[in-house]
């Protein structure tokens, strides 16, 4: 399932988080985007921006396709808001609790968005397992409802990019592997790797992380980050030294977007934006 790689001396290409942009019109945030120089957009699924439960959602989808087009701007799918099916939980149900056709409903819903966007991949994560319920019995929920969404993602042409996420269940990239062969190595199944979470959880060294999902990486956000402390910063806010990390997902050939995600820079985020930019050129230069 791992694309080509990429031609020695492509360069990578860089993306921005709208959950970073909170206080902008979507169309203003690929304005502003576009205008910055970024080669795509993640785009969060939620009630601001691009709402999948909005009664005119066809109408809004080829609004922003045409938006997309016009400025120039990939796009990757993304379903981590925290309250969007729970006010009261973060990425509650999770596809392990109660509730679980809820998250695959949300899931299939962003297949068929993505494939309507021209997103190659719908990101996703574990949420935290229920309290009391047995890992083994974890892993078979999430197993199965992931291969239930993978039927959908089939249908659609759209990859299911799984990211490790810290303190949630699958929170290591060798747990995602662990979970790739749950749902028999399916060729649909890749990796989401969060450079600062790697960084923040992995035993791993980021650069070791880079290697070990290599085979099925399919996306990459990308921020500052502290060990043990799971807080989105900017470049040089935090401990990680940037140019390995990027010459090592050119090295491996990665196609995807490198996208920024700092979420809480949505009051100045036309500004972090730019130095986010400024800075990955740099260290990639």
């Amino acid at each position: 399932m791992t694309p080509p790689p990429t031609p020695s001396g492509t360069p990578l290409r860089f993306g921005y988080g709208t959950n970073g942009f909170t206080n902008h019109r979507l169309s203003d945030v690929l304005t502003v985007l576009a205008d910055l120089g970024y080669d795509g957009v993640a785009l969060t699924l939620d009630h601001g921006h691009l709402d999948p439960y909005a009664d005119d959602l066809p109408r809004r989808v080829a609004a922003l396709a045409r938006d997309l087009d016009r400025h120039g701007l990939d796009v990757t799918v993304e379903t981590g808001a925290p309250y969007l099916l729970d006010p009261w939980g973060k990425h509650r149900p999770t596809l392990m609790s109660d509730g679980a056709d809820r998250r695959i409903d949300l899931l299939r819903r962003a297949v068929r968005i993505a494939a309507d966007l021209g997103s190659p991949t719908v990101h996703l994560c574990s949420g935290p397992a229920p309290g009391g319920l047995p890992e083994e019995d974890a892993w078979k929920r999430l197993a199965a409802g992931i291969e239930t969404v993978l039927e959908t993602a089939a249908e659609h042409g759209v990859s299911l990019a799984f990211e490790p996420e810290p303190y949630m269940f699958v929170d290591t990239v060798e747990r995602c592997l662990d979970l790739a062969e749950l749902v028999g190595g399916h060729e649909l199944f890749g990796i989401t790797l969060d450079i600062g979470h790697a960084h923040c959880v992995e035993e791993r060294t980021v650069l070791d992380c880079v290697r070990l999902s290599a085979p099925r990486l399919l996306n990459v956000q990308i921020e500052d980050m502290r060990r043990g402390v799971h807080q989105h910063l900017e470049f040089g806010a935090g401990e990680i030294d940037f140019p390995p990390v990027l010459a090592a997902l050119t090295a491996i050939g990665h196609r995807g977007l490198v996208s920024v995600e700092i979420q809480g820079a949505a009051l100045d985020a036309p500004d972090v934006a730019r130095r986010s930019l400024e800075f990955l050129r740099a260290a990639t230069a």
